[in-house]
């Protein structure tokens, strides 16, 4: 029996399902973000299973995104208590009377932009995360490498038409 990977996009979200096919004998690989190739793990012809790192992107740009993702987030995290501090300490006021409605309101006002700021810096740092991650082709199903067009020092281009880097089928060599 064979295998094919197909790819299901939808409102921008993609999902990959291995389902056993008769049609499709092979599947032309390549990595989710852009970058460079830094090492290809693999040789025409070698077994694979499900799973092994087939080749890795460079990952030093990658990681000083992570970095810089996980500073604003921190960031963002003390913008956060702080303004909620903020919020409570007018609130206070507020009850005793010492303070206005509009000086509550506006404190109130900073505490939820910095929870929304905090909320995205959030999102911005698990993006971070994945694409780091996703510098590492991984075989979808067990396989035969057939072809190996990418080697170190490709360039991927993840936004266009990306270049194929492995083709995997399965069956024997």
């Amino acid at each position: 029996m064979k295998h094919s990977l197909w790819v299901l996009a939808l409102g921008g979200w993609g999902a990959l399902v291995a389902t056993p096919l008769w049609a499709a004998e092979k599947i032309e690989l390549t990595t989710r973000v852009s970058g460079v190739v830094d090492q290809v793990l693999v040789k025409v012809g070698q077994r694979v299973s499900k799973g092994t790192v087939l080749l890795r992107l460079e990952k030093t740009i990658l990681q000083a995104r992570l970095d810089e993702a996980t500073a604003e987030h921190a960031r963002a995290q003390a913008d956060e208590g702080d303004a909620k501090r903020e919020s409570e300490r007018a609130q206070e006021l507020f009850n005793r009377t010492v303070s206005s409605t509009t000086e509550l309101d506006a404190a109130l006002l900073r505490h939820t932009r910095a929870q929304a700021t905090l909320s995205a810096a959030n999102a911005r740092k698990i993006i971070a995360q994945k694409n780091l991650i996703d510098a590492e082709l991984k075989a979808p199903f067990d396989g035969v490498v057939s072809a190996v067009p990418g080697a170190p020092g490709t360039v991927v281009a993840a936004d266009c038409q990306p270049k194929t880097l492995i083709i995997l089928r399965s069956g024997q060599p």
